[in-house]
């Protein structure tokens, strides 16, 4: 068996309670490596075109990779994949923590879940197989409770990734929960919720061998020093709450809705300079250290992790500057199961409309927590409001219309993250092309607009391959699975990530193959996409970013010039070797489809 994978995944009938172990070629395995990647692969190969991703037959994967395990900084992570309900596309969330490590030791490198049960249940695998809980005492838990009740039922070497309410409600934007840690993006946990199953419980004894131990452990010294080195700094020091301020002074911070991108009260959501105990934190297997978690009040001391995407979405986006309102909204999302950016940037449209007369809501307005809240609350439970919000931005404004869709903010459903696309135009077109849809996790462009190799309001067909490169990068360190902090640290980077596939491996891997391997796994999730339905118009981002200029702070006067946007994704699918439309040709389909 190739080092570092156990070489089989394990196929899961929830509606027979039956499980197949599926083979994978050592050929599949060093052409798509773990991950995103291998996930990608196994949807090719599992996933019926044009199904529901609520039905049975659409499959759910939770896919490891061959650094799980090992020494390496921030690897203790996994990918969990499925088609989309808020997109209709290819959905891949990362999460990190001891459920990868568990998972793997179970002996598959992934695990696919197909079928419903008949009421909601607890899958259970171990190397000597799988077992079916009753999970109906469950119904209502917070993914955090239901992992707690499970661990104490199984025993404390179980780890436990569970669905909240929001998951059990068919929240087209639930998320995955382990160890307080979510998959959070595209609304995976609505996939588990419609399979009925409550949450998955693993453990096991099956490690996998290295192929150059010595060597790895030597490698692994270092990175580890190099991952607490300057590079870090920031995210160990402050999180990615600093950037909220950042943001704002540049003008590229979305603000009620993406009205405009300067919050007057940002100072006051400055939580580096709050006076709240901070409490740090790291996920497993990781030095660096940049998780921060605030108490929610002086009368509730639960902590809640903060980050820039949250802190964001719950806050400027919806006209808050209230510290303990946004807290205590982001820690109800994580009880409910609910991801953050598609709750607040759904909720900001909602106060839109109802600012402009398009919906009766009383009280739902900019800038109230309480509104901020009610809202959160509707959309958990599918109540009144909730009802057509629950189902995310883009199916809300098709129901609301009156030309709501021209400031609903998403790419092929998922909602933006913290980023103006008229501010930072390589990241628009990051937007735009990206696979799962408004995703500044899959394509780096950012990076590329915060650089000196760009002018970010008029970025030039230059800056079409360097929004690539991000996009390869991120493809790779994916499917590894390694954290994106790290990569500061990595000062030849596809060089040093051959170099750890290589020891783990014993294959001969070259920094040029890895860009190949890249090439290639974003091909298969666009092929996903393509039999799944999708079109070149997909590749667009709302009217709003086309017809209204920033109106204000560093960024004023900013606007998307529609004829050199098109440009940008004309000459991206050229460079990406695709069709100007963005089809694959039928020699990267052979390519794609010959590794079985």
């Amino acid at each position: 068996m190739t080092p570092g994978y156990h070489g089989c995944y394990l196929r899961v009938d929830l509606t027979t309670q039956r499980a197949t172990s599926v083979p994978i070629e050592e050929s599949v395995l060093r052409a798509f490596i773990g991950g995103g990647g291998l996930g990608a692969w196994i949807l090719l190969q599992e996933c019926p075109p044009g199904v529901d991703p609520f039905a049975a037959d659409a499959p759910l994967l939770f896919v490891f990779s061959p650094l799980v395990g090992s020494p390496l900084t921030t690897s203790a992570k996994f990918s969990i994949l499925a088609k989309s309900p808020l997109t209709q596309r290819i959905n891949d969330s990362l999460s990190s923590s001891h459920f990868a490590i568990a998972g793997k030791k179970t002996g598959y490198d992934a695990l696919c879940i197909t079928g419903h049960s008949q009421d909601f249940t607890t899958l259970v695998i171990t190397p000597e197989g799988v077992s079916f809980l009753s999970a109906t005492h469950l119904k209502g838990a917070s993914s955090e409770e239901a992992g707690r009740r499970i661990r104490s039922q199984l025993g404390n070497p179980f780890r436990v990734a569970a669905i909240g309410p929001g998951g059990e409600n068919l929240v087209r934007f639930a998320t995955i929960s382990n160890d307080g840690r979510h998959a959070g993006r595209g609304g995976l946990g609505a996939v588990m919720g419609a399979k009925r199953l409550k949450a998955i419980a693993v453990s096991g004894d099956r490690l996998v061998d290295f192929a150059k131990p010595k060597e790895l452990v030597a490698y692994s010294r270092e990175l580890s020093k190099k991952s607490v080195g300057e590079a870090t700094a920031k995210y160990r020091e402050l999180g990615t709450v600093g950037n909220l301020l950042t943001f704002n002074r540049l003008g590229t911070l979305p603000t009620r809705n993406f009205q405009t991108t300067v919050f007057p009260e940002a100072d006051f959501l400055a939580f580096e300079h709050s006076s709240r105990e901070r409490i740090r934190s790291s996920c497993a297997a990781c030095t660096i250290g940049c998780e921060h978690l605030f108490p929610r009040s002086e009368k509730d001391s639960v902590p809640v992790r903060m980050e820039y995407e949250n802190l964001f979405a719950l806050g400027p986006l919806c006209g808050v500057s209230d510290p303990e309102a946004v807290l205590v909204a982001s820690g109800f999302c994580d009880e409910m199961g609910m991801d953050t950016v598609s709750a607040g940037v759904t909720i900001a449209f909602a106060m839109e409309c109802a600012e402009r007369g398009m919906i009766d809501a009383p009280g739902l307005r900019f800038g109230s927590p309480t509104a901020l809240m009610k809202a959160l609350e509707a959309i958990s439970h599918r109540r009144g409001i909730g009802e057509i919000l629950a189902d995310g931005v883009r199916i809300a404004s098709q129901r609301i219309g009156q030309g709501s869709e021209e400031f609903a903010s998403h790419v092929k459903g998922l909602e933006l993250p913290g980023y103006d696309p008229r501010a930072l135009q390589t990241m628009a077109l990051g937007f735009a092309v990206g696979t799962r849809g408004a995703d500044h996790n899959r394509s780096g462009a950012y990076q590329v607009d915060f650089s000196e190799q760009v002018d970010r309001f008029h970025p030039g067909k230059a800056s079409v391959q360097l929004a690539i490169a991000t996009e390869n990068e991120a493809a790779i360190l994916d499917s590894l699975i390694l954290c994106k902090f790290l990569r500061g640290a990595l000062e030849d980077r596809f060089g040093e990530m051959a170099c750890m596939l290589s020891l783990i491996t014993g294959w001969d891997v070259s920094a040029n193959e890895l860009e190949e391997t890249a090439s290639r796994i974003i091909s298969a999730k666009k092929l996903f996409n393509i039999r799944q339905g999708w079109t070149p118009d997909e590749d667009r981002l709302p009217e709003r970013f086309f017809q209204s200029p920033i109106p204000e702070g560093a960024s004023q006067g900013a606007i998307l010039s529609r004829e050199e946007f098109h440009q940008r994704i004309h000459l991206y699918n050229r460079q990406r070797g695709w069709t100007e439309d963005g089809y694959l040709p039928e020699e990267i389909v052979r390519r794609v489809e010959s590794e079985k």
